[in-house]
């Protein structure tokens, strides 16, 4: 059973009394207090250095005074957005660290705010999430690929333009900008998560070419989406009509392999110059 917090007076006043002193609170305080003894801080010094901070900022709310933090090492309190933040600058370890240390993990924020999308059609609050996509010097955009196996520098794209897509844990790929297999459906340029669980190509029905599955395939040196259709041991990528692709057919499972099935996607509606 979960206890309520309660509004506690800590050594500056503004602490918050947990009222399960052996829960998520004091596993985070032993964190907090480990991290600031391997930088060898004393109390009266992380205190000195929040004062500067508070300063800086006009806000007394940054101020992290010795009582404060001895308490919330011990796990009686927990900290104020702002002792969070001065914490995370003190000891070096991003402020939304620190919340997870007590149970917030903002890493499930988009795919939480998603749970309850607007009921009706408006602008949306963006800001941009870092997706991994190599420069052009080093990778070719050019080409359908994997990101997963793309690179170290990373690109801004707008949250809530992939806030289905697992990015940190799923499996996708990025359509190359002249790979115009699937397009219009697949715009060059779109990133597209894959369920890899999801290989196997049924001779299924289906109302429209949007229902039509459309998969993520590895044709030995290359990769591209398509719809696809398996007879006589060989595999067919089946392009959209739009597309001016031709069908192209492979020997399967030596020539082709299927990564899975394509679950989701986000891409421009205008191609990037």
């Amino acid at each position: 059973m979960v206890l309520p917090y309660s509004r506690g007076n800590g050594a500056d006043g503004t602490g918050v009394r947990a009222m399960e002193p052996a829960g998520q609170t004091e596993r985070a305080g032993i964190r907090l207090r480990r991290i600031r003894e391997r930088l060898e801080l004393t109390l009266r010094e992380v205190e000195a250095r929040s004062r500067r901070l508070a300063r800086k900022k006009k806000n007394p709310d940054y101020i992290v005074s010795r009582g404060w933090l001895h308490n919330i090492e011990n796990g009686t309190y927990q900290p104020s957005l702002c002792k969070c933040y001065s914490i995370g600058a003190i000891y070096g370890v991003h402020w939304s660290t620190v919340f997870s240390f007590f149970g917030c993990n903002l890493r499930d924020f988009d795919g939480d705010r998603a749970m309850f999308p607007p009921p009706r059609t408006q602008l949306a609050d963006i800001e941009p999430v870092v997706v991994p996509v190599k420069s052009r010097q080093r990778m070719r955009l050019d080409k359908t690929n994997l990101l997963a196996r793309l690179g170290k520098i990373w690109g801004d794209t707008p949250s809530r333009l992939i806030q289905h897509l697992d990015m940190r844990n799923g499996v996708y790929g990025f359509v190359g900008l002249s790979d115009r297999t699937m397009y219009p459906i697949l715009r060059p340029g779109s990133i597209v998560q894959i369920d890899q669980d999801d290989r196997k190509i049924l001779a299924s029905t289906w109302e429209n070419e949007h229902e039509r599955p459309i998969y993520f395939l590895e044709l030995r040196g290359e990769y591209i989406c398509s719809w696809c259709e398996m007879n006589g041991g060989y595999l067919s990528a089946i392009p959209h009509p739009n597309s001016k692709t031709e069908v192209r057919r492979f020997s399967y499972p030596r020539d082709a392999e299927i990564v899975g099935r394509v679950t989701c996607v986000t891409m421009r509606l205008v191609e990037a110059e």
